[in-house]
């Protein structure tokens, strides 16, 4: 049984002809949010209280309205309504797999020159004791590494900042993961405790180290210590190996790194990852051990998808091990996940665990990534814009259950 919230149907409406469209102020870092207050005449001498107020509200209680920010006076919350909202980003599908992984297809605002609004893939995978949110960083991505859905869709445009933790604050307003929120009546899986979303990666559409400012920024609000308050240890960048970018990142973000490796050699590293033609290995390594903070308590996780007849033989596991060696890791070992009209297929199972046994015994952790979301395309490498496969006729929508809820199975 699958889920799917579809708003396909409603598209938002333009702004009327000669009227700006209104900017959202959730996602924006403080330095945005006092702009914007000075943009509404607030004294100087007061932005920088004013600035603090919002950011509370904004990212610690997840208001949706200016109505709902009671200590901000009436006058000043009007001037912010008339200039500015509060809103999230579109939905356009909403899909929850069986396992309770949920998957959004989010439209983007349009910018001026673009014809149509772009849309990017968010997806949730809630466990027992943590709850992962795969965010994007890209519309699309240039990397083409020829075994990933995403690299099969052109790079439309970097994501602004404030797009990135939108994200976020939407995922925290689907699964009710703000304070005194409710929780969604279904059954699906959700963490114990207190927060729903407690790791964020950076490992949805895009290459991250490609629109690096604005990741940077991101970043920043969501680890805000007096907001979202997400530590920089539960973050993780994932990169194909931007290498002179790396350090840089390391220097100025502290969170964790994962390296999309997935092959030992030049030659087949250059078919899955084309990026390797112009960061070979030897390179990528080398700036791994150079990371800034990387030890045995930081450990780099090297990501590698497990391809049958590829890269999966006993041959490459040793390889692996060889190559990592000194290098303060763990390697993730990720089943293929299929998505339509790839021509690889997953390794054998037995495959995985005989290659894993290998890794095991050299001394690295090397846990075995348990898909998720294989049937609703939300697992890893099989993201890509929902907008580029189907054609708007093929979404079904059914408003007699509301806002456009479908159920199928």
């Amino acid at each position: 049984m699958v889920l799917v919230l579809d708003k396909s149907g409603h598209p938002e409406p333009d702004a009327p002809a000669g009227a700006a469209a209104k900017r959202s102020l959730a996602g924006l870092d403080r330095v945005r949010l006092a702009s914007a207050l000075s943009e509404v005449g607030v004294p100087a001498r007061q932005i920088r209280m004013r600035a603090n107020q919002l950011w509370s509200w904004l990212y610690v209680r997840g208001v949706t309205s200016f109505e709902m920010m009671t200590d901000v006076s009436k006058d000043l919350r009007a001037r912010l309504e008339a200039r500015y909202t509060l809103d999230r980003l579109d939905i356009v599908t909403e899909q929850i797999s069986i396992d309770g992984t949920r998957k959004w297809l989010l439209r983007l605002p349009k910018r001026g020159h673009e014809a149509r609004a772009p849309e990017i893939e968010t997806v949730y995978i809630p466990e027992a004791e943590r709850g992962t949110l795969c965010i994007s960083s890209q519309v699309g991505c240039t990397l083409t590494c020829s075994f990933c859905h995403t690299g099969t869709q052109r790079l439309v445009r970097n994501l602004e900042a404030e797009e990135i933790v939108a994200q976020v604050m939407l995922a925290r307003d689907r699964i009710g993961d703000w304070p005194g929120a409710a929780i969604p009546g279904d059954d699906r899986l959700l963490p114990v405790g207190d927060r729903k979303i407690t790791n964020v990666v950076l490992m949805g559409m895009g290459e991250p180290l490609y629109n690096f400012e604005n990741v940077k920024m991101a970043m920043d609000v969501v680890s805000d210590g007096e907001g979202l308050s997400l530590s920089k240890r539960r973050i993780t960048l994932s990169t194909s190996g931007v290498v002179p970018e790396i350090g840089r990142w390391g220097e100025e973000s502290g969170t964790m790194l994962a390296i999309s490796l997935h092959a030992t050699r030049d030659a087949l590293r250059d078919e899955l990852v084309p990026i390797n033609k112009k960061y070979p290995i030897k390179a990528l390594i080398d700036a791994c051990r150079n990371y800034p903070g990387v030890s045995n308590a930081r450990r780099i996780t090297f990501e590698y998808v497990m391809l049958k007849g590829v890269n999966d033989s006993l041959a490459d596991a040793r390889a692996l091990v060889k190559l990592l060696s000194g290098v303060p890791s763990k390697i993730n070992l990720i089943p293929f996940n299929p998505w339509p009209g790839t021509t690889y297929e997953c390794s054998d199972w037995e495959t995985i665990e005989r290659f894993a046994e290998v890794v095991n015994k050299a001394g690295y952790a090397s846990p075995v990534r348990t898909p998720r979301g294989r049937d609703i395309l939300a697992a890893c490498g099989q993201l890509k814009s929902e907008s580029t496969r189907l054609r708007a006729s093929d979404r079904r929508v059914e408003p007699a259950a509301g806002p456009g809820y479908e159920r199928s199975s």
